[in-house]
């Protein structure tokens, strides 16, 4: 194979484990809220900023960017929470849906009065380097996303399999009047859950950002549909497949685009997506949703 396509697979992996990223973190709030959200976006925005404003006026130290864009995110996962879910677990399902959307708006405008509306550069944490591997090159911000992806989808493994948060988040998601039953307090599992699903999606928005080496307000818009159509190919609440559905619109985005023109990238995204649906409707899930 042609060493540019061979390099274009390595890009190609690298963005979708960004979308990967953001993709577990959308299929963790849907799972655990049951409830779809339109403000994932922003969220991945807003931790851009975070980390962006951590690397200027504090240092440009990766970890602390890292750790301010998931506080960032968890920050406003709560938000999101307290004011579109809580009061409305028995409303009409609309009426959430509706509030995630507004919320998401109202976030966009205020990162453009607050930020500037114009595209800023993101500092780099990380000397650019490249290494080259058997006639492939690779990057050190490519090596940096796959590490903290690779080691941010453990850790959820982790909580979700092995601690007892993770047995609540996982009951909750399943049943959560049974959960209530058996003494889990609802309400502020679902709480922690939106919260690490958000914070994921931060993350995601200062890898993004870095491996670009820009961000701007209005970034979210794309991102957030980007990762409810990983999801969606996951089947919403499954997070590997939602993984695997961010990795493969990613590899189709950078073969697209070194075919045809880069200003076409979005379209191969959703084409990809389209097609799978139309092939496979319940996705890369292992769940078939029956016809009600």
């Amino acid at each position: 194979m042609d060493n540019y396509y061979i390099m274009q697979i390595i890009n190609g992996l690298a963005q979708g484990s960004i979308y990967a990223l953001m993709a577990i973190g959308y299929s963790v709030v849907v799972g655990v809220v049951g409830l779809v959200t339109f403000t994932h976006g922003e969220v991945i925005m807003l931790g851009a900023y975070a980390a962006y404003y951590t690397f200027t006026f504090i240092g440009e130290n990766i970890v602390l960017g890292m750790l301010a864009s998931f506080l960032a995110a968890w920050l406003v996962g709560v938000v999101v929470y307290k004011i579109c879910y809580e009061k409305f677990f028995d409303s009409p399902r609309h009426i959430p849906l509706i509030c995630t959307i507004g919320l998401s708006m109202l976030l966009k405008n205020l990162a453009q009065i607050i930020f500037g509306p114009n595209m800023k550069a993101m500092p780099q944490p990380i000397n650019l380097k490249f290494y080259n591997i058997s006639g492939v090159r690779i990057n050190t911000i490519q090596i940096l996303i796959f590490a903290t992806v690779l080691v941010l989808s453990l850790g959820l493994y982790i909580l979700n399999n092995k601690t007892r948060w993770g047995i609540q988040l996982r009951a909750v998601s399943q049943d959560r009047k049974a959960a209530a039953l058996m003494g889990i307090n609802v309400n502020r599992t679902t709480l922690i859950g939106n919260s690490i699903g958000c914070s994921l999606g931060g993350v995601a928005g200062m890898l993004l950002s870095i491996y670009y080496q820009s961000l701007v307000p209005t970034m979210g818009g794309i991102l957030g549909l980007k990762a409810f159509s990983s999801s969606v190919l996951g089947g919403l609440t499954e997070a590997p497949a939602s993984a695997l559905g961010g990795v493969l619109i990613g590899l189709t985005e950078n073969l697209g685009i070194s075919v045809l023109s880069n200003s076409y990238r979005d379209v191969f995204a959703f084409v990809f997506l389209v097609l799978v649906l139309t092939i496979r409707p319940q996705g890369f899930s292992r769940k078939v949703v029956g016809r009600p």
